[in-house]
């Protein structure tokens, strides 16, 4: 049966590269051209016994090696410094070893064994006992590694894994490490495929479905295998709803296709608004043995992309309110743990986002999982626009991992390639269209274009048009291609600092927190909106950025300002600005704070986002004008400053929905600690995001305190990281952060053992807070 054991934890980690000279004679360069071909260095398998085969003058004790779980990101351990590519978030970027120590059982000699690598950056190659397994090339994309014929039994085996830095994939912070989970996968030698499984609904006009299901069988042992295949559907209550059984001769040393035709009726359909999701259960007999159990989830959709009239989802109009998003996080790097991903989704879903991009390659399958589950529509991103066997194989564990998941409704094929524009891209396009067909034809093919989209070449051979800002260009296409759909594949970018609300200041790396049009193509979030959802024909689009993400900076911040939420997990005005544009329950959010002491009387000004028909402003019980608003509009007035009260009142029809405050906080009092994500669980992962503020001796948030905070954790967690300021060039797991903008993200990670988790929040002249919370 099939068994797979996680293989995080007890990893030994070196940074940097290692020198081990070869002794100038015969017998290493003899040895060394074998099958097991590394006798020395961290590859070898005796490479931390008492004496090399080769050498008495090593001491291990001289290499500074020390124990790490995974996740693990060691580059965001580093400190920011302007020397360094402002792409990569100006952090030092160097080579790194792993090794890890384990022992399989005599009786796994009759399995097939593989490791499974979730992500591993930048670049990996990986060693099984001195031996050579497997180059990966890509820092985004999951591989396997087949180590049945190298394993020993009943002794120790040492994996390596030599991480390389020296090549980048991406103009963004890429870390180093193995920065996804590890696992041992123990089969018989028959066994399903990895993501071997494609269950294709098909709507039919009486709305029942046909349900083909390819079941891709392997076999690895020597002689062919009679194998009965039974696939069962089971609904998200756990009840069977269906089961289809076939039997086959799986030929030895290849894959075997199974393929089964059932029919489904009275189905809960997966949706933005309702994603119900289902298992097919696969299980393999031979000789009446059950073999193996693999478990596919998926979900039953269909739409339609019309390209004057838009998307409509199981015959539903639905305009895609979607942000791209990048694989880190500002607390962790890019060792961003499940529980993370699923905060991270929800965040979006409050915010209104109903589409992700993942832009721009594979990203993890717990987040990937989250959007399933939260109703997104997800334009699923390869890294690179190559028809190379590289390049290939990537797009290939692309497709077939996801092509199951109802939440994918795009392939995207590439990203602001230059050759889009050229008849070479066109031909790659058409390479990398042909190997997605094969794979999954159910879908969208598509390609983010930036560079003269009017020229594209490759929008001739892709289903739908995809571009890149260019807001000129849109009209004209949708003319050009009168029978392909319209979206923004990326748009926005618009930068701005959380609780910002001056002029740019360049010195200290900030933006206005006011929404606005930073160039021709880098339009505004209001501007943006109301060009998409203005037009019916196009499909919405994907918004830069959800998060701040470390690298495209400019010095001294360290990260891309166009996100909705900042680096550190705090919700910035344009969280509320897209909840106004993306949301009908009726709420207005209120910008600036009102603390400015030395600007009394000079003008401020002031906004509010709402998503109801009219807004009114009063200043310390004074009306300051009401403001009838178009659709996605904004309320502006500008307020001599004085000490006291803004307040928002919106209106619906000539009643009031909503009201938003802001007042002028006093001296800083008491600290304060919220949770964002209680369901964190005692698993030595996860890792609890906390907020911490001040309050004055009324209770009102200091909005502008930049008082300097020690954080400790006691009893189920420990203080992971904490962070503030974009151009803060501190170590991210300092445990003491002076606050800017009145606020501080704080990560604990949990221990093993259930208990309570204690968060302290100390700071000179303020009360201390203390959060208390069970962890179980």
């Amino acid at each position: 049966m099939r068994e797979r054991i996680n293989y995080d934890e007890g990893w030994l980690f070196h940074r940097g590269d290692l020198d081990y000279p070869l002794p100038a004679y015969k017998g290493v360069a003899y040895m060394g051209a074998k099958t097991e071909r590394y006798h020395l260095g961290p590859a070898a398998k005796d490479y931390f016994a008492a004496v090399d085969p080769y050498t008495t003058e090593r001491e291990h004790k001289s290499e500074k090696w020390e124990k790490v779980d995974l996740p693990h990101d060691y580059i965001i351990e580093g400190l920011p410094d302007k020397k360094y590519n402002p792409a990569w978030g100006f952090l030092p970027y160097e080579n790194a070893w792993y090794i890890k120590k384990f022992t399989l059982d005599k009786a796994d000699k009759s399995k097939r064994l593989t490791l499974f690598f979730e992500g591993v950056a930048v670049h990996a190659t990986v060693y099984l006992n001195g031996c050579l397994m497997k180059h990966n090339f890509c820092g985004y994309t999951s591989f396997e590694v087949d180590i049945t014929d190298y394993a020993e039994f009943e002794r120790e085996n040492t994996l390596a894994v030599y991480v390389n830095t020296d090549e980048h994939e991406g103009w963004w912070y890429e870390g180093g490490g193995i920065y996804r989970s590890v696992w041992l996968e123990k089969t018989e030698l028959v066994s399903v495929e990895r993501w071997g499984v494609f269950v294709k609904p098909e709507h039919q006009p009486d709305d029942s479905w046909l349900v083909p299901i390819n079941v891709e069988i392997r076999n690895d042992g020597a002689k062919q295998k009679r194998v009965k295949t039974v696939v069962t559907i089971v609904d998200q209550n756990g009840n069977d709803v269906i089961s289809a059984e076939k039997t086959v001769s799986a030929v030895a040393g290849e894959i075997t296709e199974v393929k089964l035709n059932e029919s489904l009726t009275n189905v809960k359909l997966w949706s933005p608004d309702e994603p119900n999701l289902y298992r097919a259960v696969t299980k393999l007999y031979v000789g009446g043995s059950e073999i193996d159990e693999y478990v596919t989830r998926f979900g039953l959709r269909y739409y339609v992309l019309d390209p004057d009239k838009g998307m409509f989802i199981n015959g539903r109009y639905y305009k895609i309110k979607g942000v791209c998003g990048h694989a880190d996080c500002g607390l962790t790097g890019k060792a961003v743990p499940d529980n993370i991903h699923r905060h991270k989704v929800r965040l979006m879903k409050e915010m209104g986002a109903n589409g992700y991009r993942t832009s721009h390659y594979m990203q993890a399958e717990a987040l990937m999982d989250a959007l399933d589950e939260n109703g997104f529509i997800v334009m699923d991103e390869t890294r690179w626009f190559e028809s190379t066997d590289e390049g290939r194989e990537q797009l290939r564990a692309l497709v077939r991992r996801d092509r199951n998941r109802p939440s994918v409704f795009f392939w995207s094929v590439g990203n602001e390639e230059p050759f889009h524009a050229t008849e070479k891209g066109r031909r790659i396009c058409r390479s990398l269209i042909s190997l997605v067909r094969k794979l999954d034809d159910s879908r969208t093919i598509m390609s983010a274009v930036s560079f003269t989209p009017e020229k594209a070449t490759v929008y001739d051979e892709l289903d739908a048009i995809g571009i890149n800002y260019n807001w000129s260009t849109y009209e004209g296409l949708h003319r050009k291609y009168p029978d392909k759909a319209v979206f923004a594949s990326e748009c926005c970018a618009t930068g701005t600092t959380r609780g910002w609300y001056f002029g740019d200041d360049a010195a200290r790396g900030y933006l206005p927190a006011y929404d606005r049009d930073s160039s021709a193509d880098f339009k505004g979030r209001e501007f943006t909106w109301k060009f998409l959802d203005g037009n019916d024909w196009l499909l919405g689009g994907y918004q830069w950025i959800a998060f701040e993400h470390r690298g495209e900076a400019v010095w001294p911040r360290v990260c891309s300002q166009s996100g909705a939420i900042d680096l550190f997990m705090q919700k910035k005005d344009a969280f509320y600005q897209n909840k106004s544009h993306w949301t009908s329950e009726p709420m207005v959010h209120l910008l600036p704070h009102w603390n400015f002491e030395g600007f009394e009387g000079m003008p401020i000004k002031v906004v509010a986002y709402t998503n109801c028909d009219e807004v009114e402003l009063f200043h310390n019980g004074k009306l300051q004008g009401r403001r009838k608003l178009e659709k996605h509009g904004h309320g502006e007035w500008e307020v001599p400053y004085a000490p006291g009260y803004i307040e928002a009142v919106a209106y619906i029809g000539g009643k009031e929905a909503a009201r938003d405050k802001r007042v002028t906080a006093g001296k800083p009092h008491r600290l304060m600690l919220e949770l964002q994500n209680p369901d964190v669980k005692a698993n030595g992962k996860d890792i609890a995001i906390f907020d911490c503020y001040v309050v004055d001796e009324n209770g009102i948030e200091v909005p502008d305190c930049s008082a300097v905070v020690d954080f400790l954790a006691e009893g189920a967690g420990r203080v992971y990281s904490t962070g503030s300021d974009v151009s803060d060039h501190g170590s991210l797991f300092s445990p003491t952060r002076k606050m800017r903008a009145g606020r501080i993200g704080v990560a604990v990670k949990t221990g093993k053992t259930s208990g309570a988790l204690r968060l302290i929040a100390t700071a000179d002249g303020l009360l201390p807070a203390v959060y208390t919370v069970e962890i179980q």
